[in-house]
């Protein structure tokens, strides 16, 4: 199916077809690398929570405005893949920044808001120029009149579309966690990280913890799935009662594979069908199927900061790949 959209996307005019999981795992190098450095700094605010999700950025900016220094400055994958487009991209391709337009299609609706967020505009242009849902794409292709089930498949643009399956894992809900746990362990260890499933983290009800060891850090972790258990975490902070180093967070309940912006679900299979579940299912079945499973063994990523950003963390990655956030109030 990926390979067919890649092909629709051509037809339909885009010049360039690339995947955000590279991104993703551009996130994963970033996000890995604020997290060691904070639980290096005694003084640093802990847990840190991830920031992906533009619903749960949008959801603790109006709710727990007091919080917001406990989110990763980290740019979400769309909100990365856009920057460095108009930068290293650009650059790397001799293209003006203005002369280029970047559309994101994605699961969420909430991601339309996110582009048009302060401080998203790394190269002096708006990271992102328009969001489409695959809703709105599946729409799209069935007005155009292409056959999708018949068209070829084709693949992604490079540079800028390869990945690994911690990328691809980012849209189940317990994802960015494992993703972001196979580098970390993998880093403070020093050693080769031979099992890269961390299934304690996987699975979409309640909030789920664990424990991990690497080398002398211990990092105790939790995944919360939807707003509701994003309030039990945020009290808990706020009580001083969670006993967190990292956390993860999804507006929608089973992550992104669940968002706003997906196809309808009728009610018959909503009631019978554990669509969810497929979903999820088909991205971990993506993950074990490919050779690099670890976000820090992408070669495209590895080549962004050996030839633009320097190394995870750098001053040039804070002011490309790295955002603020606002108190907002409710009236």
């Amino acid at each position: 199916v990926t390979g067919k959209m890649v092909a629709a996307l051509r037809r339909l005019g885009f010049d360039k077809v690339f995947d955000t999981d590279t991104s993703a795992d551009l996130t994963i190098m970033e996000e890995g690398t604020e997290l060691l450095e904070r639980l290096a700094d005694k003084n640093a605010v802990l847990p840190m929570i991830t920031s992906c999700s533009p619903g749960w950025i949008r959801f603790i900016e109006f709710n727990y405005p007091e919080l917001l220094g406990h989110l990763s400055s980290c740019k979400s994958p769309q909100q990365m893949f856009g920057a460095i487009v108009k930068t290293y991209y650009a650059k790397k391709m001799n293209i003006d920044p203005e002369k280029i337009y970047v559309v994101a299609v994605m699961p969420c609706v909430a991601k339309k808001f996110e582009k048009t967020r302060a401080d998203e505009d790394a190269s002096g242009y708006p990271d992102i120029d328009a969001v489409i849902t695959t809703r709105e794409l599946a729409k799209m292709i069935k007005k155009s009149g292409i056959l999708f089930k018949e068209i070829p498949e084709a693949k992604f643009d490079s540079p800028l579309g390869e990945y690994t399956g911690a990328g691809v894992i980012f849209g189940a809900t317990g994802g960015v966690m494992e993703a972001a746990l196979r580098t970390a362990v993998e880093t403070v260890s020093g050693k080769k990280l031979e099992n890269v499933e961390f299934k304690e983290v996987r699975g979409f009800e309640g909030i789920k913890e664990a424990t991990y060891k690497a080398g002398d850090v211990t990092v105790n972790v939790a995944v919360a799935s939807g707003l509701e258990n994003a309030s039990k975490i945020c009290e808990a902070i706020k009580n001083g009662t969670a006993n967190y180093q990292f956390v993860e967070i999804m507006a929608c309940p089973g992550g992104c594979i669940n968002g706003g912006g997906q196809p309808i679900v009728d009610a018959y299979t909503r009631r019978n069908v554990d669509y969810r579940g497929l979903r999820a299912k088909a991205l971990y079945a993506r993950d074990e199927s490919l050779k690099e499973r670890k976000s820090h063994e992408n070669n495209e990523c590895k080549a962004i900061y050996d030839e633009y950003l320097g190394k995870p963390g750098s001053h040039e990655a804070h002011k490309v790949l790295h955002t603020s956030y606002v108190a907002r109030k409710k009236y």
